[in-house]
C-alpha cells in the first residue's frame, strides 16, 4: 500500500509559499509503543481540537543545496530545523521535489509550550499538508481525498500522532477489524453515523498542572514499551477497547465511556510505571485533580471526566449540556487551584 504514496518524478519546480492550519487532538484510546517507521503497536483513537491548533507558512525557493530555516513565534529554533531536515531526507521518495531548494518554515500555535496539548501533532500535521499543497503545485492537482490521506501518511513519519489531526471529529489511526478501512500508515475518520449525538458536542479544558518540559520524552517512553513486561497485554487491552468502544459510541452510554477514558489515561501511565528504567510524569496536583473529580462525579452524578497525555497535565472533558455551567463552575472554584500558575486552555469538540 505505501507505493500509492511514491512520488511522480516528473514536476516542475518555481518558488512558492503556501500556508496552512492544523489542529492538535487528544486521543481517547492510547498509543503507547510503535515500531519502525511509526508503525503503532496498537489502534488508537482521537478527539481533534477545534481551537488549539498550528499555523504555518512555508517558503520554498528551488535550489541545487537543500536547507531548512524554521521559527517558532518569530524566533529562529535551529534545532527543530535540523529534526526538519531529517524528516525531509526521510520522506523524499514520495515527495521526489522536496530536497531540491531552500525552505523558511514560520511557525505559531494557538495555545501554550508544554501545556499538554500535542504541538507535534499540529506541527507536523501543517507541514504535511503545506507539502502537499506543494506537491499539487509542482507535480498537478490529485482529488481531494488522497490528498488527505497522503498527507495523513506524510505526518505520520514526522510525528505518529499527528497522522490523526488531518481529520476533524473522531478519528482512528491503526489497523482495527472495528474500523473498516483503518490502517497502520495513516488516520481515517471515524464513521460520524456511528457516532451517538452526545459524543458530537464535547468540552476539552486542560488543566495546566506543570509548564515545564518532561523529565522523559515521548519517543524514549514509546521505546521503552520494548521491553515492558506487560507490552503485549497492554497492546491486546487497546484492541479490546476498540470493540467495547464501538458499542459505547453507538448507544450513547456516557458512564461507559468516561470508564474506558479514563482507564485507557491510567494504563498510559501505569505503563510509563512499569517500565525499565520506571519513570513518572504524573505530578502531586494531576493526582489532587483526579481525586476531585472522582469525588464531584460521585457527589454529583455529572459526567465530569479526565484523561491524559504523556505528561502531567489533566484534559478536563464533560459534555456541552444543561449541566455544563454547574461543572464549570466547579473548575473554576476547585480544580484551578492545583495548576502551577492558574492556567488552563479552554478548548471543545463539536462535530
Amino acid at each position: 500500500m505505501v507505493n500509492e504514496f511514491l512520488g511522480n518524478p516528473n514536476f516542475n519546480i518555481s518558488a512558492q509559499t503556501v500556508s496552512a492550519s492544523c489542529p492538535s487532538n487528544i486521543a481517547l484510546i492510547k498509543y503507547w509503543g510503535k515500531y519502525e517507521s511509526q508503525i503503532p503497536a496498537n489502534p488508537s483513537i482521537s478527539y481533534t481540537l477545534n481551537h488549539c491548533r498550528t499555523n504555518t507558512a512555508l517558503e520554498f525557493v528551488a535550489d541545487e543545496k537543500f536547507s531548512v530555516q524554521t521559527f517558532l513565534g518569530g524566533n529562529e529554533e535551529k534545532k527543530f530545523a535540523e529534526k526538519i531536515e531529517k524528516y525531509f531526507k526521510d520522506i523524499e521518495p514520495f515527495l521526489p521535489w522536496i530536497l531540491k531548494g531552500r525552505y523558511v518554515i514560520k511557525t505559531e500555535n494557538t495555545f501554550p509550550h508544554s501545556s499538554g496539548i500535542a504541538s507535534s501533532a499540529s506541527g507536523f500535521g501543517a507541514i504535511a499538508k503545506c507539502l502537499m499543497n506543494l506537491d499539487e503545485e509542482f507535480s498537478g492537482k490529485l482529488e481531494k481525498d488522497f490528498t488527505l490521506k497522503k498527507a495523513s501518511f506524510l505526518a505520520r513519519l514526522g510525528s505518529g500522532s499527528a497522522c490523526r489531526s488531518l481529520y476533524g471529529g473522531l478519528v482512528v489511526w491503526g489497523e482495527t477489524q472495528e474500523v473498516p478501512g483503518s490502517s497502520d500508515l495513516f488516520a481515517v475518520p471515524y464513521p460520524t453515523d456511528e457516532i451517538h449525538s452526545v459524543f458530537k458536542n464535547f468540552n476539552d479544558w486542560v488543566l495546566l498542572i506543570h509548564e515545564g518540559e518532561k523529565s522523559v520524552s515521548s519517543t524514549v517512553g514509546h521505546g521503552l514499551m520494548k521491553t515492558n513486561p506487560y507490552a503485549e497485554r497492554r497492546f491486546q487491552e487497546a484492541h479490546e477497547n476498540f470493540f467495547s468502544l464501538r458499542e459505547i459510541l453507538k448507544t450513547g452510554e456516557i458512564s461507559r465511556f468516561i470508564r474506558l477514558v479514563e482507564h485507557e489515561a491510567l494504563t498510559l501511565h501505569a505503563m510509563m510505571m512499569m517500565s525499565e528504567p520506571a519513570f513518572i510524569l504524573m505530578k502531586t496536583g494531576t493526582l489532587d485533580v483526579i481525586h476531585k473529580i472522582w469525588n464531584f462525579r460521585k457527589e454529583t452524578r455529572l459526567n465530569l471526566f479526565f484523561t491524559l497525555d504523556a505528561g502531567a497535565n489533566v484534559h478536563l472533558l464533560f459534555p456541552e449540556n444543561s449541566d455544563a455551567d454547574k461543572i464549570r463552575e466547579f473548575i473554576v472554584k476547585e480544580l484551578l487551584q492545583h495548576t502551577q500558575n492558574g492556567g488552563v486552555v479552554k478548548d471543545e469538540m463539536r462535530f
